[in-house]
């Protein structure tokens, strides 16, 4: 029998699942931007109430032998604010992953604990989270007729809860470090005749700014991302160069996946970020894909209006 869209799809399960079904998170290419996404400890740190959304299209171009779209699309937008009497923050996120006939849409509540240190602020979080994730096993063609694995209603579904942890160290809004674990219950439940467990995660990352002496309209932004499942290891080392406080631009280099230009304007306490990847895995030599387009709004109201100047010097800590 011929294959409808499931050469696709298997090839996008085997990006973003380690073993068989065991279910991923998403990537960004504006991971400078979405530190609220990955730790619960980033939650108030900035001192403002804070609105991030995040639009993806990974490996535009990819699609069936149909012409049916089957390149990811995923949907972020995370709030956050501090919370006084609570001594730390909280945030709110919801996500919208799609990859081929399935969908993900999810809703993360995070509360961060906040510790003043002497050259800066710690955040100390916990989070819980929720997944419903549905296939709609209507759409797929097995190569064998009555495949278990393949078999199901024409829209099958399972709700997951699961639970994260993390910390991350703001350094007077020049430098940054933080470390988180997700889905660390690692909950398992059928979507159909298939057993999906979300994959536990590890991410760590650091960076900071960097103004020229000779020259203090440029500052320098060098910062890394590491992310694992605990199976595989990737990373993101990233460069931005921000002009003014107004216009910023930069490279970014995913390993074994792509290198990534990223551009983006400053309006006040607005911030709108666009980045190209170019594929450089074997699905972009191959000529089924054209890259991944990603596009990012921020919008943060400070609360600390004798400090907005110096809120705005980098653009994550808006």
């Amino acid at each position: 029998m011929k294959i409808k869209g499931i050469a696709a799809f298997a090839f996008i399960v085997f990006f973003f699942h380690n073993v068989a079904y065991s279910q991923q998170e998403a990537q960004f290419s504006h991971n400078m931007f979405n530190n609220m996404g990955v730790n619960p400890g980033y939650a108030g740190l900035r001192n403002a109430i804070c609105a991030t959304a995040l639009a993806r299209q990974q490996w535009f171009g990819l699609r069936d032998e149909e012409g049916t779209r089957l390149n990811p699309e995923t949907y972020v937008l995370n709030v956050d604010a501090p919370i006084a009497f609570i001594r730390g923050g909280l945030a709110l996120g919801f996500l919208q992953d799609q990859l081929g006939f399935e969908t993900n849409v999810g809703v993360k509540l995070s509360y961060s604990y906040h510790l003043d240190l002497d050259f800066g602020k710690m955040g100390i979080g916990a989070q819980v989270g929720f997944l419903d994730k549905s296939i709609d096993f209507a759409e797929l063609k097995p190569i064998v007729d009555g495949d278990p694995a393949l078999t199901g209603g024409s829209d099958e579904n399972h709700m997951f809860a699961d639970f994260g942890i993390g910390a991350f160290y703001l350094m007077d809004n020049d430098a940054w470090a933080g470390l988180s674990f997700t889905q660390l219950r690692q909950a398992s439940g059928d979507v159909g005749e298939a057993n999906y467990t979300l994959s536990r995660h590890a991410y760590a990352t650091a960076g900071f700014d960097y103004t020229l002496p000779n020259n203090s309209s440029y500052v320098v932004s060098p910062s890394v991302l590491v992310k694992s499942d605990l199976a595989s290891l990737q990373f993101d080392v990233n460069a931005l160069v921000t002009y003014n406080n107004q216009f910023w631009g930069g490279v970014s280099y995913r390993l074994q996946d792509a290198v990534v230009f990223l551009f983006g304007l400053n309006i006040e306490q607005i911030s709108v970020g666009y980045s190209y990847d170019f594929t450089t895995s074997p699905l972009g030599r191959m000529g089924r894909s054209y890259g991944s387009h990603e596009i990012m709004l921020q919008y943060c109201f400070s609360l600390d209006i004798d400090r907005i100047q110096e809120i705005q010097r980098n653009i994550r800590f808006l």
